[in-house]
């Protein structure tokens, strides 16, 4: 009796272990890094112009003269900074409604505002279902104007910006894939990225018109490691409820903007090409905005708005090796104006410039978990005066030289 015991016992015991096994393990997986960036800038940038101190550039200061003429913003700035070290949680759970659950949350050190540097702030918090050939996303990631597939691998946080659209937003996006080829569409609202207008308030411009953003875009396979994305998105915002008489303004205003990317990956080299057309793209950290267009009833203050243009175009070529890659980001974005002449301010990013362009070679040497990199990153800006089209003209290019230097250990 002892010796069918036993074997009874080691059976059970077998059985449950091969059970454990079989079973799909479901809970949390904690990754991210550890990041310090070492910054030298041969001229300044505030806070408008860069983020966080800094760390997330985006072009240089216009020139500001003193009593003797001297240009001082043509000093140059230095800083370390360990902000941008991140934590990731990637989930995973049981079916539901006959799809694979999955959620992300992740967050980093970089803050909310400049008041808020070091805090711990929110970057994506998502679930998503996924079917045979469809998927839905319900939470807060990237905008879906920004190349998820194929962003721009610089060493600097700016990603590219202000020539990448660049922005997290909550939103539900339904994507559909037939075969190779797969379409998504987005309703969206704005958070941490936002449109700006005559108060300065943030996060309700959108909010107050009532109505989600909208983005429709379609990822076609072009060879075995090419693909291109063609969209649109349109978005409307409210710029205010009552007017300076306290009188209700019920205009609203629709910004449209289409983009087109193009990946193509080979052995040695991987290249990535976009183009995008935004009005009113403050929300995206690039330049541009809106501004007062009529102003209806001089008695009530009613107001109408229309959009300032923005065309921007880069590249981003670069090696695939794992422990050694060289890269090559290049951009360039220009103030179209508007078709609508304006005859009160104007509300955005650099309003004042008529264009910007970028170029930033990069090195990256990564030894198991630790990566070295350095880039070094130049940016023109051409400020200027915006006449009443939104056109800015009698320009003055300024120009920025920026070494970056990055220790990343990844976890």
């Amino acid at each position: 009796m002892r010796i069918i015991a036993s074997v009874f016992t080691l059976s059970i015991i077998s059985f449950c272990s091969l059970a454990a096994q079989n079973a799909p393990t479901f809970g949390i997986k904690f990754s991210g890094y550890v990041r310090t960036d070492v910054i030298y800038d041969t001229r300044q940038s505030a806070t408008a112009n860069g983020l966080r101190e800094g760390h997330f550039y985006l072009f240089p200061d216009n020139a500001l003269f003193d009593a003797d003429s001297v240009d001082i913003n043509a000093n140059p700035s230095f800083h370390i900074l360990s902000i941008q070290t991140r934590l990731r949680g990637d989930i995973t759970g049981p079916d539901a409604f006959g799809a694979k659950t999955s959620g992300v949350i992740e967050a980093e050190f970089f803050g909310t505002s400049e008041a808020d540097l070091n805090g711990f702030r929110l970057r994506h918090a998502f679930t998503k279902l996924d079917w045979k050939k469809s998927s839905l996303l319900i939470g807060q990631t990237w905008h879906p104007i920004f190349p998820t597939d194929c962003f721009p691998g610089t060493v600097s946080f700016n990603t590219g910006a202000p020539f990448t659209p660049f922005s997290r937003n909550p939103q539900i996006k339904f994507t559909y894939r037939p075969g190779k080829l797969s379409a998504s569409v987005t309703a969206y609202s704005q958070r941490d990225f936002t449109s700006t207008g005559p108060d300065g308030s943030a996060n309700k411009y959108m909010r107050n018109s009532g109505l989600p953003g909208l983005n429709a875009q379609v990822k076609i396979p072009l060879t075995a490691n090419g693909f291109a994305l063609i969209g649109g998105d349109y978005k409307t915002i409210r710029p205010e409820l009552r007017t300076a008489a306290n009188f209700e303004n019920p205009n609203t205003l629709g910004s449209l903007a289409g983009f087109a990317t193009f990946h193509l990956k080979t052995k040695p080299v991987s290249l990535t090409m976009m183009g995008a057309y935004v009005q009113n793209a403050t929300d995206l950290v690039m330049i541009g905005g809106y501004g007062v267009a009529d102003i209806i009833d001089p008695v009530t203050g009613v107001r109408t708005f229309a959009n300032l243009t923005t065309a921007s175009g880069w590249l981003d070529l670069y090696t695939n090796g794992k422990k050694f890659q060289a890269g090559l980001f290049a951009g360039y974005s220009k103030n179209l104006g508007s078709a609508a002449e304006f005859s009160g301010p104007l509300y955005g990013r650099g309003t004042n410039i008529d264009y910007l362009a970028r170029i930033s070679p990069r090195l990256m040497v990564t030894n198991e978990k630790f990566t070295i990199a350095a880039e070094f990153e130049t940016t023109i800006a051409a400020y200027g005066k915006a006449d009443t089209f939104g056109e800015v003209i009698n320009t003055n290019p300024v120009t920025n030289f920026r070494i970056l230097l990055a220790a990343i250990y990844k976890f």
